[in-house]
């Protein structure tokens, strides 16, 4: 039986059993089967967006507490993991394979997924074979030669004859230096290092990139606010990867029926609201408020007085205000 690759190592599990729940009332609440939720688990199968948002919500946890940090137990295993497959690669030869088998690709002018796709495997299966970090079985031979209009034989002469002319080896090189990166914290190959993550900041960066954080909701006549990513959504269409962008829930009572009443208003904290605007108005500074800060918000139709000073009018009751943080509103959606 082929062993399952670990694909997305988590916290998941630690954070389910700190909070007393068990796999089946996880699974039950997530809609997901038993054998998912073990599989996503142990880290052998993916989650979406969606999917993470909600386990996030069931557990109460925030999304960066989902991905492994350097000082994570299962950071260490997953580490081991990985170097002892890499150890067993490098003896049976699966890097000169998965190289070979990239130049093959590339002369016949293919992408992974076009490739993955052929040869009836997932993305993330087939890039591995093609960087050797995963082993090839049997039966996987066949359909990974057809996928290039190719035999076996023929596939496996082609790769033999580009590792004689050293057309591979500079191939090889690059993918351990890739790995590497991976795997030594604070190496300068590894990029972004949020908090100490050794896997975690990667994947955390890929995700966060089409998620929006959350800071506001209705308290009584205002909005609560907090610059916290515990609760986060995925961004609307034109919103992905933009700095800076975050959400609130309006009290629509306050806008009188102008902002509907189930949807997120998206405000821009790099853009100061004008004259005319429509503005989350805060009555901090935004700069500085902290992750444990609190403060209070309104929607406001941003005013000018006799004197050219801004202010913000609340429609329902009428009420002006006056704070040290506008936003511009950019986009408002329906949940």
């Amino acid at each position: 039986m082929a062993q399952e690759e670990i694909i997305f190592p988590n916290n998941i599990r630690n954070i389910r059993m700190k909070s007393g729940m068990k796999m089946t009332e996880l699974a039950r609440r997530t809609g997901l089967s038993l054998s998912a939720v073990s599989k996503i688990e142990k880290g052998v199968r993916r989650l979406n967006q969606k999917q993470l948002l909600n386990i996030c919500n069931i557990l109460g946890c925030k999304l960066s507490d989902i991905f492994i940090h350097e000082s994570d137990a299962v950071a260490d295993q997953w580490q081991s993991e990985i170097k002892r497959r890499l150890n067993d690669n490098e003896d049976s030869g699966l890097k000169v394979f998965g190289s070979g088998l990239r130049k093959i690709r590339q002369s016949r002018g293919k992408t992974i997924a076009q490739a993955a796709k052929d040869a009836g495997m997932t993305l993330s299966v087939y890039h591995k074979i093609e960087v050797g970090q995963r082993e090839v079985y049997q039966n996987e031979i066949e359909p990974l030669a057809k996928s290039f209009a190719l035999s076996v034989e023929n596939m496996f002469d082609k790769i033999a004859n580009l590792y004689k002319s050293g057309e591979l080896n500079k191939q090889i090189s690059k993918v351990k230096e890739r790995v590497k990166s991976v795997l030594i914290p604070g190496n300068p190959l590894a990029g972004i290092d949020m908090q100490g993550s050794l896997y975690g900041a990667k994947l955390y960066d890929s995700a966060r990139k089409k998620l929006i954080p959350v800071f506001g909701i209705p308290n009584g006549k205002s909005i609560a606010f907090r610059k916290s990513d515990k609760t986060m959504i995925v961004a609307p269409a034109g919103l992905e990867g933009r700095k800076g962008i975050y959400a609130v829930v309006p009290n629509a009572k306050r806008t009188d029926g102008f902002i509907p009443e189930k949807s997120y208003v998206f405000a821009d904290s790099e853009t100061a609201a004008v004259t005319g605007d429509l503005a989350v108005c805060i009555d901090s500074d935004f700069t500085a408020l902290g992750e444990k800060d609190t403060a209070t918000a309104q929607i406001v139709r941003v005013r000018q007085d006799a004197h050219g000073k801004q202010y913000g009018q609340i429609v329902s009751p009428d009420e002006k205000i006056v704070a040290p943080t506008m936003h511009k509103v950019i986009m408002i959606v329906m949940e």
